[in-house]
């Protein structure tokens, strides 16, 4: 059992930032892919970025690129997602999660934390 806990979500303006963070407890993050999804009232939850642990390659979707960060910390067991830039419509609940896997689709998480909520006012 692995257990994800997401902080730093609140309400910023637009263009403003905000650094999310995950700490895991349970399990080492040694054979786990890391990521974040989000989802917004009435929409899907969707792929934001993701750290591979085993090759230190991070992958983000394309409306994320040069605005969002993923980094991890070792010691604290904790990943991180730094957003920048951020725009009324990033407002939603942002999700912590882990895969044995490689496949980013929500479907395929093996591990989810609860969320931490976004706001972003125009």
């Amino acid at each position: 059992q692995v257990q994800l806990v997401e902080s730093g979500g609140g309400l910023v303006q637009a263009g403003g930032s905000l650094r999310l963070s995950c700490a895991a407890s349970g399990r080492t993050f040694s054979n786990y892919a890391m990521g974040w999804f989000r989802q917004a009232p009435g929409k899907e939850r969707e792929f934001v970025a993701a750290l591979s642990w085993s090759g230190g390659t991070t992958y983000y979707l394309d409306s994320m690129k040069g605005r969002f960060t993923i980094s991890r910390d070792n010691a604290k067991n904790t990943v991180y997602l730094q957003m920048n830039s951020l725009k009324p419509e990033d407002t939603a609940v942002y999700y912590c999660a882990a895969t044995y896997g490689s496949v980013w689709r929500a479907g395929n998480m093996d591990y989810w934390g609860k969320g931490t909520l976004v706001t972003v006012s125009s």
